[in-house]
Parts: C-alpha cells; sequence; structure tokens
C-alpha cells in the first residue's frame, strides 16, 4: 500500500510541474504581449496628443515611433514635422515617411490623403492625384476626400473636375455647402449659372443656395431658386427658409422677404401696399414676432395695449398711454409696408385723445425704409380730449424705396419735455392715388 501512495504523490508532483510550467509561459505570453501593446498605446498616444508645430514635436515623434515602430499615427508625426521645413531633404524625407504610413494602414483614406499633399508639395502632381483618387475610391461616401480632392484640382485650374468633386461635397453635407458655394462664386465670378449647377440636382442644396443668395444681397435670385422647390421641400427647409427671410429683411429686400413670408406663413395677411391687422382687431407684438405687423417698442412710462373699450370701428383700437415720458426723442408702433417707387398714396386712421399734454405731442411719420428718410409727418396730435376724427396724409414714395416705415414719433419740445395722456388709433388704410 505504501508503494502505491509513494506513485500517486510522484504523479501529483508531476502534474503540478506541469501546470506550474504553462501558468509561467502564459504570465511570460501576457508580459511580454502587455508590454508591447503598452508601447503601441504609448506611442500613439504621444502621436495623438502632439501638434506637428509644436516646439518639441521632432522629439516626441522620435519618441513616439521607438515605442510604436509599425503605427501610423506615429509614422504620421515624424513625417508631418518634416513636411513644412521647405529644402529638399526634408520634402525628401517627408514624403518617404507619408509612403510608409501608407503601407502601415492602405484602408485608411486619411493616409492617402496626407500622401497626396505631401507628394504635391514635391510637385508630383501625377502622384498626388492617384493618392487623392486612392483616398475617394475607399471612402466614396465620406465628404472630406471629395472636398480634399476638389480643391486639389482646382489648384491645378481644372476647375470642371475641381466642382466635380466639390458638388459631391455639397450634395451630401451641409456644412460645406456655403464654403463650396464660396468658391464657385469667387472662382466664376459671380456667375450664377455656373454655381447653379452644383444645386441642380438636390433640393436641399438648392435651399443652401437660396440663402447663400439671400446672404450675399442677391434677393432675386434667393426667391428664384428658393420657388425651383418643391412645395414639400419648402416645409422640410422651413428653418432655412426662415433664415433667409430675415436676411432679406435686414438687408432691405422688402419686396422678397415679404414674399418669404407669405410661403412660410409666418404672417399670411402680408401683402404690398396694404397695411395688416389695422383696425387692431388682431395682436400686436414685438419685433423678434413680426416683419410686416405691427410692433411695439417697450418704453419706461408708455403703456401700448390692444383696448376692447374703445373703437371706431370693429371691436377694438389700439390704446398708448403716458405718464410722464420725458426723453425728446420717441419711436413706437412701427410698420413696414411693401409699395411700388415713385408711386403715389394716400394713408388714413382715426385718431382719439384724453387728458393728451405736452409740448410736444405724438405724430405719426412715413418714412423710407431703404435709407431712412422721413417722407412725411402728420400734425401733432391735439392737446386735451377729442373725439375720433380722420386723419389723412398723402405722400410719394421715393424711387429708392421698396417699402415704407409708419411710426408714432413726437413733436421736439426740448430735452426735458414730459407727456402725459392718452391717445387711441384704428382703422388704418393706405390707397394708391392713381
Amino acid at each position: 500500500m505504501s508503494e502505491k501512495r509513494v506513485e500517486q504523490i510522484k504523479v501529483l508532483d508531476a502534474r503540478k510541474t506541469i501546470s506550474r510550467i504553462i501558468l509561467v509561459s502564459a504570465i511570460i505570453l501576457v508580459t511580454v504581449f502587455g508590454w508591447f501593446a503598452i508601447r503601441w498605446q504609448l506611442g500613439n498616444m504621444l502621436a495623438e496628443l502632439t501638434l506637428p508645430t509644436a516646439p518639441n514635436s521632432q522629439n516626441v515623434a522620435r519618441l513616439a515611433v521607438n515605442f510604436a515602430p509599425s503605427d501610423p499615427m506615429s509614422n504620421w508625426l515624424v513625417a508631418s514635422t518634416n513636411r513644412d521645413i521647405f529644402t529638399s531633404e526634408k520634402i525628401s524625407a517627408s514624403l518617404s515617411e507619408y509612403e510608409r504610413v501608407v503601407q502601415l494602414a492602405p484602408n485608411d483614406f486619411r493616409w492617402w490623403i496626407e500622401l497626396a499633399r505631401a507628394r504635391e508639395q514635391a510637385e508630383d502632381i501625377t502622384g498626388a492625384e492617384k493618392a487623392y483618387l486612392r483616398a475617394v475610391e475607399i471612402a466614396p461616401n465620406y465628404i472630406y476626400p471629395h472636398w480634399q480632392f476638389g480643391n486639389f484640382y482646382l489648384r491645378q485650374g481644372r476647375s470642371d473636375e475641381a466642382f466635380a468633386e466639390l458638388k459631391k461635397a455639397a450634395e451630401n453635407n451641409s456644412t460645406y455647402r456655403h464654403q463650396v458655394f464660396s468658391l464657385a462664386w469667387e472662382y466664376y465670378e459671380q456667375d450664377t449659372a455656373k454655381i447653379e449647377q452644383l444645386a441642380e440636382d438636390s433640393p436641399a442644396v438648392r435651399a443652401a443656395l437660396a440663402m447663400f443668395y439671400a446672404g450675399r444681397s442677391r434677393a432675386k435670385d434667393s426667391l428664384r431658386i428658393w420657388n425651383t422647390l418643391p412645395d414639400e421641400s419648402k416645409q422640410e427647409n422651413f428653418a432655412i427658409g426662415k433664415v433667409i427671410e430675415r436676411a432679406l429683411f435686414e438687408k432691405r429686400n422688402y419686396g422678397e422677404a415679404i414674399e418669404f413670408t407669405r410661403q412660410l406663413g409666418t404672417e399670411p395677411d402680408a401683402k404690398p401696399e396694404f397695411i395688416q391687422n389695422g383696425s387692431f382687431e388682431q395682436p400686436i407684438g414685438e419685433s423678434k414676432d413680426s416683419f410686416f405687423g405691427w410692433v411695439v417698442s417697450s418704453l419706461e412710462k408708455v403703456d401700448t395695449k390692444i383696448d376692447p373699450t374703445q373703437k371706431r370701428e370693429g371691436n377694438r383700437s389700439v390704446r398708448v398711454s403716458f405718464n410722464g415720458y420725458s426723453d425728446p426723442t420717441f419711436f413706437t408702433l412701427l410698420q413696414y409696408v411693401v409699395i411700388k417707387p415713385s408711386a403715389k398714396y394716400h394713408l388714413s386712421f382715426w385718431l382719439r385723445t384724453e387728458n393728451m399734454k405736452s409740448g410736444g405731442t405724438p405724430t405719426l411719420e412715413i418714412y423710407n425704409a431703404n435709407d431712412d428718410k422721413i417722407i412725411a409727418v402728420s400734425k401733432p396730435f391735439p392737446n386735451g380730449k377729442t373725439d375720433w376724427q380722420q386723419v389723412k396724409i398723402e405722400f410719394m414714395a421715393p424711387e429708392n424705396a421698396e417699402a415704407i416705415g409708419i411710426r408714432t414719433t413726437r413733436a421736439y419740445c426740448g430735452l426735458e419735455c414730459p407727456i402725459f395722456g392718452t391717445f387711441w388709433y384704428d382703422d388704418f388704410k393706405l390707397e394708391k392715388i392713381k
């Protein structure tokens, strides 16, 4: 029995020895693998975090490659630290490094673009074109390769090929559209026919082009392009339409702005030669809410409200009350109205006052919205209490006027001239005189 036990113990000891060898080997392999993995990660991290233009970038690049000699990012950093040193030796060294980067990661389009730039810098235009082409082949649905390839062709004066690539960038990414249009705008010297070829296949790109034109004060072109969109595309690009509307309005392209306002439905009653909400049956708001409706300025010691207790016709009027307002300037209750240049008009409204007291009572002013010059002003509103009376103003629109502004001001009566009391407006109408 004792001999058998000894044999069993020997067997168990042998198994333990083998197990220990396997365990130690595994630990060694894991340690070696971990060491190389850590070295690779350190090299990659150093390359990721270091700009090629940093003062110590060359030293960091060499260290990164020592840690991770087969890491594309580490080798890219080495290549990039030499690229901007314009000697034939450095350019050649940089190009060789970029070739190595591509060999290490042949299916990453980013490195092919970097190689293409290096070849172009070395005046190897044919090689650069091949590298850009390879980047596009690897990532045909990515925007960046098309953008870089298009700019390369543009630098070579090959505009047709350039804008064929740039068109793909514009079609697939809203961020690049404005840049593509800006390039075409300068390159083709504002030739709209050439620029519009970039947008002919996509409603989304045409909407962006309409916005681009609005920002360039090409109001008619902006509206023309917008009107090529199907109705459903206009709704899909509603936010862009709002941007266009504001851009046209702020650049004083009132005729086109009111058309956008109508189409977008933000002010469905807005139309040329017409005062919206002339009887104040609808609410009135602040400037951020309206382009062609009544706008109220919020002023201390001035209260402007719709009043259902007083009216000349309909159910409401608007009431403006003063409680010691003393600023010599006063602007409120403004509305822009699109008109015909050089046309003659007749503006009428109804006015009522109560307890009005000031040396400088309110007036109604009509001015050219395109240059802010005054066209006509009513007589100052009467002091005291007056019942409803109609006020009429006849005026000629200036040749350069697309719209007029109608606003309440006050007669000048010195730097300190308080005003008290209340007046009401109702039933504004604008008529063209034939």
